[in-house]
């Protein structure tokens, strides 16, 4: 069997008896008591060498070789050649960096998973479209995009859109530009994608909460403010923990703050007209998004979408992280269930009917 470092790792002197692989501490190893012509048979190893191979070209015995090769592989840095033959491209480098930070996972699998996984993107300003381009890039194969509205001037900028753009439906410069990034993309309607991320601008409008809440699919809600985003809560209704809602943070809310309802209401109604021909006095005028906080969400709010379709725990479970300007840092606020909310005793049903609204692509 052909044996490889994994990708993304160097072979670094220490002494001249020891050398370092890799350098992040979560995986990082010190190999000791080489000798000379094994520390520099090892410095000159990369991703494409077989550390089977040393033996000949080093001419190291099996007996030197075969310990240094096996305390690699238990250290998890290490792929066969079966699993690491993928087509180049930021989802091969995206899967391989991926594979190290989980101790072992295969990267071709990893890739194959994501590749039959779909994810529904509602909300398509630059927040929203550095998500689903995120997600494209590192491997997810069906993205459904929701939002007719028209790219504005103040979308322009580093999640994708372009002063090109500008006076297009966002749907249709966002698909554009997914292909640009990945050309096998696919982009449509299904049945229910695996997971939903919500962006919404003011609040979170609390009959879509239902909506998603009741209907068992899992979602992300992003909700752009005045000077920030917050990222968070992921609600996953079918999972056996499935932490606090979005309903159990407002009822937090009207606990510090009664009037919160009719506030949240107004700041909903305000922003959640998605018809293209709303005119410009309609209501329905998105926030604006500053340009380094979406860029920070979309990455934050991406990875806890890949974490999910991965098979692991969302950070934003029970969890918010809200990124505001100047600085852009992330700061996390953790939720509990609230008592009043009943979310966690809600077993998963059809979603209620559209009510005679337009037909969307998106379960909403």
């Amino acid at each position: 069997m052909t044996v490889r470092l994994r990708p993304g790792l160097r072979v670094l002197r220490r002494t001249d008896t020891e050398v370092q692989v890799g350098t992040d501490p979560r995986w990082a190893v010190r190999l000791t008591d080489l000798r000379p012509a094994e520390v520099e048979a090892l410095v000159a190893v990369d991703a494409l060498t077989d550390l089977r191979s040393l033996g000949r070209h080093a001419r190291l015995s099996p007996a030197r070789l075969g310990p240094l090769v096996d305390a690699l592989q238990e250290a998890g840095l290490t792929v066969d050649e079966d699993r690491s033959r993928t087509l180049p491209g930021p989802a091969t480098v995206e899967a391989a960096a991926v594979s190290l930070a989980r101790g072992g996972t295969d990267p071709g699998a990893l890739l194959r998973a994501r590749a039959a996984r779909s994810v529904g993107v509602l909300g398509l300003g630059p927040v929203g479209l550095g998500i689903a381009v995120t997600l494209a890039a590192a491997g997810v194969g069906t993205l459904v995009l929701d939002d007719e509205r028209p790219v504005r001037s103040a979308d322009v900028g580093p999640c994708g859109y372009r002063w090109s753009d500008a006076g297009s439906m966002r749907s249709t410069a966002s698909a554009r530009i997914l292909r640009d990034v990945r050309p096998e993309i696919r982009l449509g309607q299904t049945d229910e994608p695996d997971v939903l991320v919500l962006v919404e601008h003011g609040a979170a409008a609390p009959e879509r909460a239902h909506v998603l809440l009741t209907s068992g699919l899992p979602h992300l809600s992003v909700v752009v403010r005045e000077a920030g985003i917050v990222v968070g809560p992921f609600v996953q209704p079918s999972d056996p923990h499935p932490g606090a809602c979005l309903r159990c943070l407002d009822l937090h809310r009207v606990d510090l703050d009664p009037s919160w309802p009719v506030v949240a209401a107004q700041l909903a109604a305000a922003t959640h007209v998605t018809r293209p021909d709303a005119g410009p006095g309609a209501r329905g005028t998105p926030l604006d998004e500053p340009v380094v906080v979406s860029a920070m969400a979309a990455a934050v709010a991406a990875a806890d979408v890949l974490a999910v379709l991965d098979g692991c725990v969302p950070r934003t479970r029970s969890t918010t992280v809200e990124i505001a300007v100047p600085d852009a840092v992330p700061r996390e606020r953790s939720w509990a269930v609230h008592p009043s909310c009943g979310c966690t005793a809600l077993p998963g049903v059809d979603a209620v009917g559209d009510g005679g609204r337009p037909r969307s692509p998106l379960p909403v």
